[in-house]
């Protein structure tokens, strides 16, 4: 390791380091502006200069420097203070510096570094540079006069998204950042550009001019809108979210979030329960809490009721349900809405266990039955990662467009059985071979067959475990860990004929089959489940309560409290609470700390923040047929009920999807 001094302080760094991290591990800030660490050093912002001796007695770019072994690096000098204070001089030449209209002020990396680093006024007085404004579709709003041409923005979509959608143009002061052919950014990671853009040339579209950042309440929660379970931030004022940021979780989503995440944020307002409703003469009507848990009572439903859990409930709402129901008599409790049937006698065989960091370093990856890109859109920036380490790629299922190189075998499951000797010469060399099974294959009955390519690939070896499932639901692992599996799925519920479906917030299950039962549905918003319902209690969404959520991987994750709900909307562990109390029974707990100490106590895994251990993976049985025709998600942007609210979402959908075009308000 090569010992460096940086201001008189003597330290070894790592090899490969470079000046820039060098400097700050000694502690000291280095700004700048096109070097991030996610991305390919471009060396082209120049603010990060310092002096290094032995070398030319000029200031050197730190962030493309290699640290070596004696070198003596100052960042607090004279001439690191001049150069520094000459390249802001040159930024701010063509800057618009429209700070009071732009939306980053605030937290914009340009105006911190010119107060810092800057000097007091330009010396420039030629007429500024002027730059037509670029459509980058309805996410992203773009000024880019402001555009100090750092080239993140153009880095990322190329590297981390794996799509070459944004480049630069022409040379010299004529050089423009834009989209091909000025068209709409079309992937799925397409807004992480304005979080790394250091100026206001790339910001948000739908939260244009919606607030300044010091009038926001923020708040540490969980993205729900797939199983990644990505941290987030909720940015909120007053009782309503304005702005879903991602937060830094190197274990989970680095510092990226979804589209979807981070945007169907308007949804929250729109379409919203906000008081009960009771169906008669076979319309909905207005009610109040009393009359709604008197027609529940009415029909003394005794041991005749089933639970089945939605996409989106966290695991205090799935385990007071359950403590419901079991008070009542009843275990009928399921959470795979679609009809999914397959074992959950050991969790670990329907867990991603090599986890989402464990994936990056994979050699050879078998997917099956899994359109990741729309389904876990960070976890396929992470198998792109694998892909240039050197991980080969297979997949079986239909064709979709991929970010990474890849061979498709087809859709026929048989494949399974008996894999092409191209693919198992891949996996006899691999040293770390992983499988990863989706919703497609897991509803085609792919898992005891893909269980028994454990064995034959040697997925699982020493400090490796290569079998993976990839859910979509970011309440399938914790419903799971609670017990919300029948052996027959949805089925056999349908064929118990309760008196009383209890429906937590599940708006994709086919309820004609339950045309004899009363359906409560507690949710959040008026979708599929509220339509058929016969009582509607209105919920919380997931940003107004505390809760737990497991991810795909099964890490336990806590989210917090942003807003309150709306109108008599309440939390869900309330509502189940008191209609415990109309049914007349005991679910044990008054309060929500009390509901999680027990929940905890049932389930201790629950309580830890973390990986939980689900033990070894069993052995698979089963031969694998049929084919896979399609992938469980037709329309990325519109998978829950709050994206379908969404008018951003319901944007996208028709813009980026199906091509329709939206004029702009001066046409």
């Amino acid at each position: 390791m090569p010992k460096v001094t940086v201001d008189g302080i003597e330290l070894e760094v790592p090899a490969g380091a470079t000046v820039l991290q060098a400097c700050e591990l000694a502690g000291k800030e280095i700004p700048r502006f096109c070097y991030h660490e996610r991305l390919s050093i471009a060396g082209n912002c120049r603010m990060c200069l310092v002096e290094v001796k032995p070398g030319p007695p000029k200031p050197q770019a730190s962030c493309a420097l290699p640290a070596t072994d004696g070198q003596e690096i100052r960042t607090d000098s004279e001439m690191v203070k001049k150069a520094r204070e000459g390249v802001m001089e040159f930024l701010l030449i063509n800057h618009p510096l429209d700070c009071p209209i732009c939306d980053q002020g605030g937290e914009c990396d340009l105006q911190d570094q010119s107060v810092a680093y800057g000097r007091g006024k330009s010396r420039y007085d030629e007429n500024k540079r002027a730059v037509t404004e670029k459509y980058m579709g309805p996410l992203i709003k773009t000024a880019m006069t402001r555009c100090i041409h750092c080239t993140r923005c153009v880095r990322f979509s190329e590297e981390v998204a794996g799509v070459d959608e944004i480049g630069a143009l022409y040379r010299g002061e004529n050089m423009q950042i834009t989209t091909y052919l000025e068209r709409a950014a079309k992937h799925e990671l397409s807004a992480n550009v304005i979080d790394l853009c250091p100026v206001g040339a790339l910001t948000s579209r739908p939260y244009a001019f919606e607030a300044r950042p010091w009038e926001l309440k923020k708040t540490l929660s969980i993205d729900v809108s797939d199983a990644v379970g990505a941290n987030i931030r909720l940015d909120s004022r007053g009782r309503e979210v304005l702005r879903i940021l991602p937060r830094l979780n190197d274990d989970v989503n680095e510092e990226w979030l979804s589209d979807k995440g981070r945007y169907q944020v308007d949804g929250l307002t729109r379409r919203r329960l906000d008081q009960p409703w009771l169906r008669r003469d076979g319309k909905l009507i207005a009610a109040t809490w009393d009359e709604a848990f008197a027609a529940i009572a009415k029909i003394n439903p005794g041991k005749d009721v089933a639970v089945i859990a939605g996409d989106m409930v966290d695991c205090e709402t799935l385990f007071a349900a359950k403590a419901l129901a079991g008070a009542l008599g009843s275990t009928m409790i399921e959470g795979r809405q679609t009809g999914l049937d397959y074992s959950c006698e050991s969790l670990a065989a329907v867990n991603f266990n090599s986890t989402f960091n464990g994936i990056e370093t994979a050699d050879a990856i078998l997917i099956v039955g899994s359109h990741v890109r729309w389904e876990a859109a960070l976890l396929n920036a992470r198998l792109r990662k694998a892909v240039k380490g050197g991980a080969k790629v297979f997949v079986v299922g239909p064709e979709w467009e991929m970010t990474y190189p890849a061979t498709f075998l087809g859709t026929d499951l048989a494949v399974l059985g008996k894999l092409p000797k191209d693919v198992t010469d891949v996996f006899e060399k691999a040293e770390r071979p992983a499988i990863i099974l989706g919703g497609a294959g897991l509803a085609k009955g792919a898992l005891g067959p893909a269980l028994q390519l454990c064995a034959s690939l040697n997925l699982v070896r020493e400090n490796w475990n290569g079998f993976n499932v990839l859910h979509m639901a970011a309440s399938r692992m914790g419903g799971l860990m609670l017990g919300y599996a029948q052996k027959g799925g949805i089925a056999d519920l349908a064929a118990a004929k309760p008196k009383l479906l209890i429906s937590l917030g599940a708006d994709e299950v086919d309820y004609t089959r339950f045309a004899g039962s009363m359906i409560a549905y507690i949710g959040h918003h008026g979708d599929s489940g509220a339509h058929a319902a016969d009582i509607i209690l209105p919920a919380a969404a997931f940003s107004e309560k505390p809760g737990t959520y497991v991810n795909t991987e099964g890490r336990v994750q806590f989210a917090d409290k942003a807003v309150f709900a709306p109108g008599d909307a309440r939390e869900d562990w309330t509502i189940l609470r008191a209609l415990a109390d109309a049914l007349k029974v005991s679910v044990g707990f008054d309060s929500f700390e009390q509901l999680r100490a027990a929940m905890i106590a049932a389930v201790p895994a629950l309580g830890r923040e973390g990986l939980a251990d689900y033990g070894a993976l069993p052995k698979g049985k089963g031969t694998a047929s049929g084919t896979i025709d399609a992938y469980p998600i037709k329309d990325f942007y519109l998978t829950n009920p709050i994206a379908r609210a969404s008018v951003t979402m319901q944007r996208c959908s028709a813009e980026l999807l199906h091509g329709q075009d939206f004029a702009e308000a001066a046409e």
